[in-house]
């Protein structure tokens, strides 16, 4: 796999002075975790579920979720257990390229179900997602899951999705996140990322954000988030990727504020075009979240709809600015030290930032890096007609 794989060679070059490495899907998980980018859920429900993975992948698309949970109506889950099943193994027996896949599971004992449905096709999974994820909880489904890898000599993933009231309130939250993190260290070889839930957070206060406002509008739920990232994201210790949470709009309606998106960088009428594109259908609103989502730590995003995986790719790719800093505070890390950005706008200080450095150097393996001049805008463009 490889991100913006589906752009010709010429294009590659145009766009990146170091174009996105390859990367496999038994590679280490905290890489996986940067690579998994965009977050595609999609229902277990959908008929032609095997189709529409093979496409998206085509499309740029690195990682999706099959949801077996909130996403489909209590009485169709058995359906959508034997179609997630029937077209996986299809899929996996077709031979086309594929994202990293994940099952969204909604209790244990689907996990082993699953794995002997898909037979030996279950190398089409990279591993399952775990919802309403507690220390009391998360146990089962680490032992359930691992032990169906070794089983099957396949290495299964787990993505915890935080959500539970417990970790949401004041007076909990605090033993309740020490506990999970005791619970994901132990297994820390098979997490590549902790998720959060959003919209379960929101929904214990009876709110849900408005597409004008990001998730960090929401105080209640920002300090959720804060702290899950406190907990799970500290450099020391060897800090875990949390992944930003889900977008949920992608189509736009009567607007109370204006875009969010300023006109100065879309400067030709292409360029204008496409900012007109991106608010029409509520990406404008996605694109602030994503950067503030990175500017609180978080890395990569969950969506719901194709048109939000180049805004999040697009962000995604190390600036040329932002990759020469980094390098410049990686050589300089042993002796110490700060000075003066080689493009005179900010101080570099050697031991802050390094920590910062690694993490961007990490991202530019997987996303890249653009060439100087080139633009966010250029990259969404080029994202969004592959």
């Amino acid at each position: 796999m490889r991100h913006f794989d589906f752009l010709g060679r010429s294009e590659r070059e145009r766009l990146f002075l170091h174009a996105p490495r390859p990367f496999l899907a038994d590679a280490e998980p905290q890489r996986l975790g940067v690579a998994l980018g965009a977050t595609l859920y999609c229902p277990a429900t959908r008929p032609h579920l095997g189709r529409d993975i093979a496409k998206r992948a085509a499309q740029g698309v690195v990682s999706m979720v099959v949801c077996l949970e909130d996403s489909v109506p209590d009485a169709e889950v058995a359906g959508a257990e034997r179609n997630a099943i029937t077209q996986l193994a299809e899929l996996g027996r077709s031979g086309v390229p594929l994202p990293m896949i994940f099952i969204r599971v909604r209790k244990v004992a689907q996990v082993s179900m699953i794995v002997a449905g898909l037979g030996d096709q279950v190398g089409v999974l990279t591993g399952f997602v775990v919802p309403k994820f507690g220390e009391e909880t998360g146990g089962a489904y680490f032992d359930e899951i691992i032990g169906a890898g070794d089983r099957t000599g396949h290495r299964l993933l787990v993505m915890p999705v935080l959500e539970s009231p417990d970790l949401s309130y004041m007076e909990s939250r605090i033993s309740s996140l020490l506990g999970a993190r005791r619970l994901v260290d132990k297994y820390r070889d098979y997490v590549p990322a902790v998720r959060i839930g959003a919209t379960d957070l929101s929904g214990l206060y009876g709110l849900r954000r408005a597409r004008e406002f990001t998730v960090w509008d929401l105080r209640v739920v920002a300090d959720v988030i804060s702290a899950v990232v406190n907990v799970f994201a500290r450099v020391e210790g060897d800090g875990y990727v949390v992944a930003g949470p889900v977008w949920e709009y992608f189509s736009s309606t009567e607007r109370i504020f204006k875009p969010q998106l300023r006109l100065s960088p879309f400067v030709g009428q292409e360029e204008r075009a496409l900012r007109t594109q991106l608010i029409a259908a509520d990406l404008d609103g996605l694109i602030r979240e994503v950067a503030l989502d990175r500017a609180n730590g978080l890395i990569g995003k969950t969506v719901i709809h194709p048109t939000h995986v180049a805004a999040v790719h697009a962000l995604s790719v190390v600036p040329h600015e932002e990759y020469a800093d980094a390098c410049d505070v990686v050589a300089t890390d042993a002796q110490g030290g700060a000075a003066a950005s080689s493009f005179g706008n900010k101080m570099n200080e050697s031991k802050p930032h390094t920590a910062w450095a690694r993490r961007v150097l990490l991202r530019a393996e997987t996303f890249g890096v653009a060439r100087e001049g080139v633009s966010f805008v250029d990259l969404l463009g080029a994202g969004l007609h592959p």
